[in-house]
């Protein structure tokens, strides 16, 4: 299997007094194969020293990927987590990506030293337990820098591993569609069948492995 990205939390640079914005977001809950990567940053109170962040959907790869090393480097403490093909299946893509939220913001707490923090999660749901306060933003990766800055982080992070899975099975092309359902996932799904990182508790998945069963005809 592929290696996968940096998964690691960045150490304090200093203490800082004030409580602390854990921005955090996800990609990938949509897509067909791969897994859900979520991501945690934290940048000291005050002015956010990257210029240029926005939701990571309204910038180009290119802009994305020059983004994530100053990110890296300047943030406070950040964490990215991936959530594995398997625990998708197991627990389902909801749930998976909450374990997500939880396990990132446990990554970058120590980092703080027990400082004050509130964690700010795009979206609408909150994940429980939390270890620490925590506020919903809905559409908080167009408000929030913090939340930008991990959206930007997940995107990147998930965008290269898919673009490893596609060096072992270049069948899919994952790195063009990194993983969703496009005519062309979708017809290579058909015409291969599944492969390990297919999420098969997704319909589209389980369909083409339940027709992969079905022995071929044999000749009149």
């Amino acid at each position: 299997m592929p290696a996968t990205p940096d998964r690691i939390v960045s150490p304090a640079s200093a203490a800082v007094a004030g409580p602390h914005i854990a921005g955090v977001d996800e990609a990938g809950r949509g897509p067909l194969a791969g897994p859900v990567v979520v991501a945690a940053v934290v940048f000291a109170p005050g002015r956010t020293p990257v210029n240029g962040l926005d939701d990571s959907k309204q910038l180009t790869g290119a802009r994305r990927e020059a983004l994530y090393p100053r990110i890296v480097e300047r943030a406070l403490a950040w964490k990215i987590v991936f959530v594995e093909v398997e625990e998708i299946d197991r627990v389902n893509i909801f749930q998976a990506t909450m374990l997500g939220m939880r396990r990132a913001l446990e990554g970058v707490l120590p980092a703080l030293e027990g400082q004050e923090c509130v964690a700010r999660i795009d979206g609408n749901h909150l994940p429980r337990p939390l270890p620490c306060a925590a506020e919903t933003w809905i559409g908080g990766d167009a408000r929030d820098r913090s939340i930008m800055a991990a959206s930007i982080l997940a995107k990147v992070a998930r965008d290269r591993f898919m673009r490893e899975l596609h060096d072992a099975w270049p069948q899919y092309g994952f790195d063009l569609h990194k993983g969703y359902s496009t005519p062309a996932h979708l017809a290579a799904l058909r015409s291969h069948g599944p492969c390990p990182q297919h999420r098969r508790s997704f319909a589209p998945v389980r369909a083409c492995a339940q027709a992969s069963l079905i022995p071929e005809p044999g000749p009149a």
